[in-house]
């Protein structure tokens, strides 16, 4: 969600991921030494999953600041969790190109010093052991501004990846905001939502509405496979999805009060969001993982967003990261967790999101 109610931080000097146990033999087992990639390898052969049955979302608020300032904390958190597929938003690395030339948005930028630099800290990062189990594939904007990531585990490859809401065409989302991987028996689709905006214009409310009737038609049109569908979608759709109701539905930027009452109040919190939100699910068939296994308001872990430990949003949170799945796989939903609690946002690793985790229940074979 945008942070409109504080300046973005500036990427500063970077700290180095400590990749040192990347580099570590794993004790001998019968007089022979293996390394920590060939007993990885092991391990994914021994899986007997069909398919992916573990994701989690998150919202990292710049990928590259993560990976410099909270790598060791959150590949920990990783490890413990093991997900199949990992959704990143708001990755804020710009896509590959010089000035003025044409921007591949599946490539990191590298074509100064500076881009050289940043793409060294993400490549070394995730070359380390909790990574490179993983196929990783960008969404990128032109510039440190928005875009995705989706990892899959290389045990799972998707029979196809794509970047927009008309998968008849191969260029991306405009600002990355979208990967669709799809699988044998579902698609997975990680977004980024565009932030509705406090006032009527072109690049705030217009641009919102655009989105959820493209993105209504796409769900509408996607019916010969059911969709899970994770990210930051940038609304809450309940009271119960907010933790101060009041406080949202009351909001106000300098004054300004929209000409629709539907559009009044917090981004992500209007009326007007909300009903477009429930339209898409109800017309799409489509059911909130969190909100099916949680009935009542959690004050403490119920939420995803939080706002800055300073300031007016102290303490007020939000539930704008999702997964929603077609109704044809509700019965297959174990488990879906918010991985972030207190005002002094634990469980965030840096970010003013958490991590979101959905399980599903699998389908074995013989072999992975």
């Amino acid at each position: 969600m945008k942070r409109f109610f504080q300046p973005v931080q500036k990427d500063g000097s970077f700290k180095k991921p400590n990749l040192s146990s990347s580099s570590s033999p794993t004790p001998a087992v019968n007089g022979e030494t293996k390394t920590p990639a060939v007993v990885e390898d092991e391990e994914e052969n021994k899986s007997q999953k069909k398919e992916p049955t573990k994701l989690l979302t998150w919202n990292a608020n710049s990928f590259l600041l993560r990976v410099k300032n909270n790598w060791p904390e959150f590949t920990k958190f990783i490890d413990d969790i093991d997900p199949d597929i990992i959704a990143i938003q708001e990755v804020r690395m710009p896509a590959a190109g010089a000035k003025g030339a044409p921007k591949n948005p599946r490539e990191l930028k590298d074509d100064n010093n500076s881009s050289r630099e940043e793409k060294l800290i993400i490549t070394r990062a995730l070359s380390g052991p909790t990574f490179r189990k993983y196929d990783v594939w960008w969404s990128l904007s032109d510039t440190k501004y928005a875009g995705t990531a989706l990892f899959v585990k290389k045990c799972f490859p998707p029979k196809k990846v794509s970047f927009n809401l008309d998968t008849s065409v191969s260029k991306h989302e405009a600002d990355g905001r979208v990967i669709i991987a799809e699988f044998e028996s579902f698609r997975i689709m990680n977004t980024y939502v565009p932030n509705n905006g406090w006032k009527d214009e072109e690049n705030a409310f217009q641009r919102r509405r655009k989105w959820d009737k493209r993105m209504k038609e796409f769900v509408l049109q996607s019916t010969d496979k059911p969709l899970i569908w994770c990210g930051d979608l940038n609304v809450s759709h309940e009271e119960i999805d907010v933790s101060h109701p009041d406080f949202f539905r009351t909001a106000k930027l300098n004054g300004y009060i929209p000409p629709n009452k539907e559009d009044c109040g917090q981004p992500g919190f209007t009326l007007s969001e909300r009903k477009r939100f429930g339209s898409i699910l109800k017309e799409g068939k489509l059911i909130d993982a969190y909100r099916y296994l949680h009935k009542e308001k959690d004050m403490e872990r119920g939420f995803s967003w939080c706002g800055n430990p300073i300031g007016k949003h102290r303490g007020k949170k939000m539930r704008i990261d999702y997964h929603l799945v077609s109704e044809k796989l509700k019965d297959k939903i174990v488990k879906c967790e918010m991985h972030g609690q207190g005002i002094e946002l634990e469980g965030f690793y840096g970010s003013d999101h958490c991590p979101v985790t959905l399980e599903l229940a699998e389908t074995t074979v013989d072999a992975c």
